[in-house]
């Protein structure tokens, strides 16, 4: 097996040449950030060539007084969240970094990876508010904040966020800062039913105040619901969401300012190291059947109640049964697995025909010559 060429592009020039070069010689290209999800999406043949980004490592500006950024896409998470908190000021995106930690914000954004912040900041399709990439036929295109070049009306930003790098390489982002809160509390309350559990995460969800972020947990035929508040009145909120969760009906109510290892263990239920981990779209209608189906399965469960996306960790022989067993409407892909499992499985499981037809047709515009990591997105595409 032939080794694939590496090149590490310091330039979004270089980069954009690379990929150029590659698709004139008809050769794929594996895009490559901090590799800390690598294996996600289907199984494919080694690319030619491996792009890494590890090159484009720079902050390229800070904007404090206006809330704003630009990082090139091979900058760390982790290195940038210094950064920005030297000015007290943060990024809304809390996924799991890896153990380096690695994660890039490339790999980040191309991934759609998010963590519990997403329900008050939403994703990065909401925090990025501006992009500049490179396509395979060497062109560096640009969209939202500080344009340049626009691509036939395209919002290239929400487009590349959640493409697997199919359409070509993030060189840099545009994107929106936070304040760092001043304080954090949790409210925890605990349930055995699912229906229980699910009513009152619902309930939650609709009350009339503003959480940071509200999550799910489920272990071993018992929940927990996670209400988190920031800001200088953190413990008075998080005392009144602690009083709304046990009239819900929920038990052992508890508050702590000593929050964060709570969320750590949120944000680490996202990954998976032997099993199989399925990242499960669902309105919150199907909340307390999705906990049936994973219970049934012997899943463990995290999740964001408000947005519906739900993580399951379980037996990879199991991951068939799940599946038949979510109710109708929801989806359910497969993130990390085995690499034995991961070949049997589509990761992605069915998708609707128009989606995937508008999908390879917005391949065909922005990468013809199947350059950019062939065969990784749904359908393969």
């Amino acid at each position: 097996m032939a080794t694939a060429l590496q090149q590490a592009p310091r330039t979004h020039e270089e980069a954009a040449a690379a990929l150029s070069a590659a698709g004139a010689e008809g050769l794929s290209v594996r895009i490559v950030g901090g590799a800390t999800k690598i294996g996600w999406g289907h199984v494919t043949d080694p690319a030619d060539v491996e792009l890494h980004t590890s090159g484009l490592d720079r902050i390229l500006e800070h904007n404090a007084g206006d809330l704003t950024a630009e990082l090139e896409a091979g900058v760390p998470l982790a290195e940038a969240q210094r950064a920005f908190g030297e000015q007290g000021q943060m990024l809304a995106l809390d996924p799991p970094l890896g153990d380096d930690p690695g994660a890039t914000i490339g790999g980040i954004v191309a991934t759609g990876d998010c963590g519990p912040l997403a329900h008050r900041y939403g994703g990065p399709r909401d925090l990025v508010v501006g992009a500049r990439v490179a396509l395979s036929d060497g062109t560096i295109a640009h969209s939202g904040g500080k344009v340049i070049k626009n691509v036939a009306g395209y919002d290239l930003a929400k487009l590349f966020t959640g493409s697997f790098g199919t359409l070509g390489l993030i060189l840099s982002v545009n994107v929106r800062l936070h304040p760092v809160p001043a304080a954090t509390t949790t409210a925890l309350g605990s349930s055995s039913d699912h229906q229980a559990l699910a009513a009152a995460a619902r309930g939650l969800a609709s009350a009339p105040f503003e959480l940071a972020a509200l999550d799910i947990a489920w272990r071993n035929g018992r929940g927990g619901l996670l209400a988190r508040c920031d800001g200088p009145e953190a413990r008075r909120r998080g005392d009144r969401a602690a009083r709304l969760m046990g009239d819900l009906g929920l038990e052992w109510v508890e508050v702590t300012a000593d929050d964060e290892s709570l969320w750590d263990r949120q944000r680490a239920g996202q990954r998976s190291r032997g099993q199989a981990l399925i990242r499960v779209s669902a309105p919150a209608s199907a909340l307390a059947a999705v906990l049936s189906a994973a219970d049934s399965c012997a899943g463990t469960v995290v999740g964001r109640v408000a947005l519906g996306s739900i993580f399951i960790e379980l037996d990879p022989d199991t991951v068939p049964r799940l599946r038949k067993e979510l109710p109708p409407g929801v989806t359910a892909i497969l993130l990390d697995a085995p690499p034995a499992i991961r070949a049997q499985i589509d990761p992605w499981g069915p998708a609707a025909r128009p989606a995937v037809e508008l999908m390879r047709r917005v391949k065909m515009r922005f990468d013809p010559t199947g350059t950019c990591n062939p065969g990784l997105f749904v359908d393969r595409i």
